[in-house]
């Protein structure tokens, strides 16, 4: 990551808002109306953030399983793959997503996954809330002209190591990063104006804070670092993981 990164500065402030693991999940069928079972687990909801998101959760589908083919109305939603191989159809075309794949999908746009692999495909998944949304939920005015269509698009954040999404969502969700530390390396995390989802992919650590008790970081820990936070992560084997900026709105940075 670069020095100038929002998810390397911050300020002192509580430790993670919420942590996860994947290790217990409940077992939904007919998602979006598509036969088979999916696994499911919810680590947040508007409840636990202060940026306008609607969820940050993890699913996962067997062999053969499908998450069903919809058409985004309300949200704009983050894709990343964690494991395994499959299909994610996006607007009626097919693109083939393994582990590192990452898929945003905006408001007006179709999308679906299937698994065309041998093993489970898992992705992480955070929904947010566009402006237009959001005034409907307050009450407030819409923007003009309503819901416009926005983008989709499919990247490799394995690959490319940071996706912007400007030009693709208008809420929130502003950057993805993946991140490596070596074992005996550090990582500080927290941004004074957005909070951070992290999903930690592989390895060990720890993530501290002068605020909270120390939480162990393994292989699909998920945790949610509030904003003006500022946490370190210290990897004791090599650690892996992703870390997504979702932006607080100008009255609620201001607090």
């Amino acid at each position: 990551m670069s020095a100038g990164s929002a998810v390397r500065t911050g300020s002192a402030g509580a430790g993670p808002a919420a942590v996860g693991t994947t290790a217990v999940s409940a077992d939904v069928h007919g998602v979006h109306g598509a036969a088979g079972r999916t696994r499911w687990k919810a680590f947040a909801g508007r409840r636990q953030l202060r940026s306008p998101v609607e969820a940050v959760e993890w699913a996962s589908i067997p062999p053969g399983g499908v998450s069903g083919e919809h058409r985004h109305t309300r949200t704009e939603e983050m894709y990343l793959i964690l494991s395994g191989t499959g299909e994610l159809l996006l607007n009626g075309v097919a693109h083939p997503v393994r582990a590192g794949m990452l898929a945003l999908t905006g408001i007006g746009n179709i999308h679906g996954l299937r698994n065309t692999g041998a093993t489970d495909l898992d992705w992480w998944v955070i929904e947010t809330l566009p402006p237009v949304t959001t005034a409907v939920l307050t009450g407030s005015r819409s923007p003009q002209g309503g819901c416009p269509v926005s983008n989709a698009a499919v990247f490799d954040l394995f690959a490319q190591r940071r996706v912007d999404t400007a030009g693709i969502f208008s809420g929130p969700l502003k950057r993805i990063e993946y991140v490596e530390v070596p074992a005996g390396g550090r990582e500080t995390l927290g941004s004074p104006d957005a909070e951070l989802a992290v999903y930690v992919h592989s390895g060990t650590g720890t993530a501290h804070s002068d605020a909270a008790d120390d939480v162990a970081l393994t292989t699909d820990t998920c945790l949610l670092v509030p904003a003006g936070s500022r946490l370190t992560v210290s990897a004791t084997a090599d650690l892996r993981f992703s870390a997504v900026t979702l932006r607080l709105p100008a009255t609620e940075a201001d607090r």
